[in-house]
């Protein structure tokens, strides 16, 4: 049914669940799982030496942060019998760079976990999801996680 399945991670509990829900699939379908992990080169906008040095600064940990998430999408993909290509894509906005992965791929769909925010919170941080389910021309599943507001 599906061939190629796409999972974009971020280190969250509910980028792990999606991440878990993609695996059993693949495993039952016999499809290609890939995670991704998107960093944005350039969060900052700014003038001066100070971006640069900020800038080196920045990506050194979303470097380490997306071997982090890659590293436990790895470890919870063969947990269940599953072995994911993983990679780390730069995008200017998160969801073109998982919406580009997904064209560039060939994946036929994307797996992807919601937070669950609410309210404030949801219309100030955005919804990564909302924005793939819109641009994104294949099937895409969500895995809810556990709303935000609700975590201790």
């Amino acid at each position: 049914m599906f061939t190629h399945i796409l999972v974009p991670v971020d280190g969250s509990d509910a980028a792990l669940e999606a991440l878990a829900k993609a695996a059993q699939l693949a495993k039952t379908f016999g499809s290609a799982l890939s995670a991704v992990y998107v960093i944005d080169p350039y969060p900052f906008t700014g003038v001066g030496t100070d971006l640069a040095y900020g800038q080196e600064h920045y990506l050194a940990a979303a470097s380490g942060e997306a071997d982090a998430a890659l590293r436990a999408a790895t470890e919870t993909a063969a947990a269940l019998g599953v072995t994911p290509e993983t990679m780390v894509v730069e995008g200017h906005a998160v969801h073109r760079g998982i919406v580009e992965t997904a064209e560039n791929l060939g994946a036929d769909l994307v797996v992807m976990g919601s937070h669950g925010r609410r309210g404030l919170e949801k219309l100030v941080l955005g919804s990564v999801t909302q924005r793939v389910l819109g641009d994104v021309r294949i099937p895409v599943l969500v895995v809810r996680g556990t709303p935000a507001d609700s975590e201790e």
